[in-house]
């Protein structure tokens, strides 16, 4: 992304604030872990969706008058010497100028002073801040700490909720994300390959991720796009697993949920595969049922569809494909073997925050994602792909990792990789 998209993702922004209005987003603060160490640090995705700028306690103010103009500035961190000794350079105010497109760049310290003085001035009616929680219970954010003070500093400001016009704006994927999309798909189909060709009865867990994290680790430091999901037979069972303590045994299934990012994009893919590289009957049974359906949905999303419906037809039609195999007696029984749902939004968020639709539209990016989890038969994995909207229809942007029963196997008999 060059700022040029940052810039656009403003300028909307800011055409949907009223007038006479400031809004404030803050890219987020560290958490201490323990002592002297913090977790890692992820910056706020509505912020870096508005500016590009990667870094703790950054600020954006933007004012909007009476006659719509707006103007913009963002606050960062000042040299210090002795902490870019310890954690690292800082960015400078030209960088961050040059990546957010922001002509004005003030340091941190500034910032509650210029506010105040906005704020209190009488030209502005509204405040606009990311108050969202996933929990109530979740901890205070900067903007929430702002809010707090408020009703005794700044009662005459009206709150406006920001997180709702910036979950629109990422419902629609631009031309320049679904690049770097594509990107990120090539970089997690090579991941989950070389899982399945370093895949061996005995294997641990904690074995396949530390070949998906190789792997990643050749195209830069960022990493997985999330915690990785690997597990093996029994653990199969638990849906979100990451203890990686497991040991693929002959005949266990392996399922990864995983996917990696480019460029602040990001992708969820699933695969699930016989740990030593055969699909026994019954495996194949069931995987086949499942790429069934991934196969029906991928053939009838398009622009019009009711979002709801993504899910609701995924489990009708797995339902009628079980029924079919002998493996369900009562489609209204799919809960039995469907666990959850599969069609979340992806993008800078791997569980993308955007306003959630209810009918599809083009260059909307979410999942499909069919799991089958048979516990009496000891097998559960899921088949997960990324749907992006065409104009006409969908496109499958996680095709390139092997699908089929034929691809794996095929893929899994070339295994190079020593464990």
């Amino acid at each position: 992304m060059d700022k040029r998209f940052y810039q656009g993702n403003r300028e909307r922004f800011y055409q949907q604030m009223k007038e006479q209005s400031l809004l404030v987003m803050f890219s987020g603060m560290e958490v201490r872990k323990t002592n002297d160490e913090y977790y890692p640090f992820y910056t706020n995705r509505n912020f870096l969706y508005l500016t590009g700028l990667d870094g703790k306690e950054f600020v954006l103010l933007a004012k909007k008058d009476s006659s719509g103009n707006v103007e913009e500035k963002v606050y960062i961190l000042p040299p210090d010497l002795l902490k870019e000794r310890w954690t690292g350079e800082r960015i400078k105010p030209e960088q961050a100028a040059e990546q957010s497109g922001i002509a004005q760049v003030s340091f941190v310290g500034e910032f509650e002073a210029e506010f105040h003085r906005l704020a209190s001035a009488g030209n502005y009616q509204y405040l606009y801040l990311d108050l969202y929680r996933v929990d109530p219970k979740d901890r205070d954010e900067p903007a929430h700490l702002l809010l707090k003070r408020m009703a005794s500093d700044y009662p005459f400001l009206r709150v406006e909720n920001a997180n709702a016009i910036v979950r629109r704006l990422r419902t629609i994927k631009q031309p320049c994300e679904i690049e770097a999309m594509r990107e990120a798909e090539k970089i997690t189909c090579d991941g989950i390959t070389s899982m399945m060709k370093a895949s061996k009865p005995g294997m641990y867990e904690y074995q396949y991720k530390a070949v998906f994290d190789y792997v990643l680790g050749q195209y830069g430091p960022q990493g997985p796009a999330f915690p990785s999901i690997i597990s093996a037979g029994k653990n199969n069972f638990c849906i979100h697993y990451y203890s990686y303590k497991g040991q693929a045994l002959d005949g266990d299934m392996v399922l990864n949920d995983v996917g990696a990012w480019h460029d602040h994009l990001m992708n969820d893919v699933s695969r699930g595969w016989p740990c030593n590289g055969k699909f026994n009957e019954r495996q194949r049974l069931l995987y086949e049922c499942a790429f069934a359906t991934s196969n029906h949905m991928f053939s009838i999303i398009k622009p019009g569809m009711q979002m709801r419906d993504v899910d609701g037809e995924a489990r009708r039609y797995n339902a009628l494909m079980l029924k079919e195999a002998g493996v369900l007696k009562d489609v209204d029984k799919i809960g039995t073997y469907m666990w959850h749902g599969g069609a979340h939004h992806v993008g800078f968020d791997v569980h993308d925050v955007v306003e959630t639709p209810e009918i599809i539209a083009p260059n909307m990016v979410f999942c499909v994602d069919i799991g089958i989890y048979h516990e009496e038969w000891g097998i559960g994995f899921r088949l997960e792909d990324n749907c992006l909207v065409t104009e006409t229809g969908c496109e499958n942007l996680s095709a390139i990792t092997p699908r089929t029963i034929e691809e794996i196997e095929d893929t899994m008999q070339k295994g190079n990789w020593a464990v």
